[in-house]
């Protein structure tokens, strides 16, 4: 694979994609809130994946990583459509999508717009890692303080320290109302397709309830939950990336029974 991601241009903006033909059922990596493609949980994946002889597929949302744009112009609706025109241009046959905190509701709301689009099979499996879908509903608004509300109100956005960045993580008015518009936990989610979710019960940033949540919104069949005690929200640990390499074997064998 070369050093050089490919550039994809997405309404106007350049898109990094980092693609590895191979055998289906392929691998799509959708990562988290300002983390990007080069992370651990990515690498490791595509590390995998390649030994395998699986396509990967992996991108930086625009205002992440490699990609243009610029974050504060970032919405959960922008950041799926790129996501979707990734899959659209670089993938074909069944996937599995896999994806860690916000990405984690980028792959439910695919799913959704795939199946709208009436490609469903598209979507073998979904391994979720310390998933976040509706966090701007469910774990950010309740939480809001009075100074992050008025700053919401008197310039559009507010800043919050990262503990995984000398950057503050900034959120924005626009991502608050375009992510009500996103909530997939307001009725079932009908994936269709196997869903494993890995979750720490050590994580400060999503918590475990959060994850029982969601399985509340998924079908009861092909649905697995695996709780970490002393897992963290990033589970990057040697132990938590061999966890997700079995989940994701457990998913690409029983894709691998139906091709």
């Amino acid at each position: 694979m070369s050093d050089k991601p490919e550039m994809i241009d997405v309404d106007g903006v350049a898109i990094a994609v980092r693609h590895v033909a191979g055998g289906t059922p392929g691998l799509v990596w959708l990562g988290g809130y300002r983390s990007d493609m080069a992370g651990t949980k990515a690498e490791a994946l595509g590390t995998w994946a390649a030994a395998r002889g699986l396509a990967h597929t992996r991108h930086d949302y625009s205002g992440h990583g490699l990609s243009g744009g610029a974050f504060a112009d970032g919405t959960i609706s922008r950041w799926l459509g790129e996501s979707l025109a990734v899959f659209d241009r670089f993938t074909a046959g069944p996937q599995i999508l896999v994806g860690s905190s916000m990405g984690g509701w980028i792959a439910l709301r695919m799913v959704q717009e795939l199946a709208r689009r009436g490609a469903a099979d598209r979507v073998a499996g979904l391994l979720l890692v310390a998933p976040a879908p509706d966090f701007t509903v469910e774990l950010m608004e309740p939480e809001l303080t009075a100074s992050q509300k008025r700053d919401l109100e008197e310039q559009g956005f507010f800043e919050e320290p990262s503990a995984y960045s000398e950057e503050p993580y900034i959120y924005t008015s626009a991502l608050l109302d375009d992510g009500r518009r996103n909530r997939v936990l307001d009725g079932v989610i009908d994936t269709r397709c196997p869903v494993h979710i890995l979750q720490g019960m050590a994580d400060l940033d999503v918590p475990f309830t959060h994850a029982e949540r969601l399985l509340e919104h998924l079908p009861a069949d092909d649905v697995t939950l695996t709780l970490v005690k002393d897992g963290d929200h990033r589970l990057s640990r040697p132990q938590d990336l061999d966890l997700l390499m079995r989940a994701a074997a457990g998913l690409v064998d029983l894709a691998t029974k139906k091709i």
